[in-house]
């Protein structure tokens, strides 16, 4: 079986498309801004999923993060490629999908100098399936309340992705079941 190239949404600083570039490539010590998207999924009991980047990811290995995040392919809707990306990521299906801060924007560079630049919408979403991470994007995850959240964040930043810190900054990350 061979693979299929994944696609990244090239942008200018207006969000405006520039083109595309293969997602294996794309992020160097010089990341061309593109398209992304976070998401934070929720349980019936409003608590938030936190996941462990797999120690094999090419940036951020064995970091904690938010859910999960990904890349909208080119002509496919941040919605449709979050739905993607959590069977893919992590197993499941998502409803209720909603946009929490939808102008945020970050860079980082993580230690190995890969650049993440991104204009990265981030999602909330609910999910009721079990959770069934595909080994190669998640090492380990867990359910916390979104004050448990926040006060790991607060306690240890180093362990967690920097893109999730910034969010916590801008979000409040509250359930969306109230």
């Amino acid at each position: 079986m061979t693979a299929t190239t994944e696609y990244v949404v090239l942008v200018d600083d207006h969000g405006t498309e520039l083109g595309t570039a293969d997602k294996a490539t794309v992020h160097t010590t010089d990341t061309p801004l593109h398209f992304a998207f976070s998401c934070h999924v929720y349980n019936a009991e409003g608590r938030v999923l936190v996941t462990r980047r797999a120690l094999s990811k090419r940036t951020w290995p064995g970091v904690w993060t938010n859910s999960f995040c990904g890349h909208p392919a080119p002509g496919e809707s941040p919605e449709d490629a979050l739905k993607r990306r959590a069977q893919r990521e992590l197993g499941i299906t998502v409803g209720a999908v909603q946009e929490v801060l939808p102008d945020f924007r970050y860079r980082a560079v993580d230690a190995s100098g890969i650049v993440e630049n991104e204009i990265c919408p981030v999602f909330t979403a609910v999910t009721t399936d079990e959770v069934a991470p595909s080994p190669d994007e998640v090492a380990e995850w867990a359910w916390l309340t979104p004050e448990q959240l926040r006060s790991a964040v607060e306690a240890a930043p180093f362990a967690f992705s920097p893109w999730l810190g910034m969010q916590l900054e801008q979000w409040p990350v509250v359930s969306p079941l109230g």
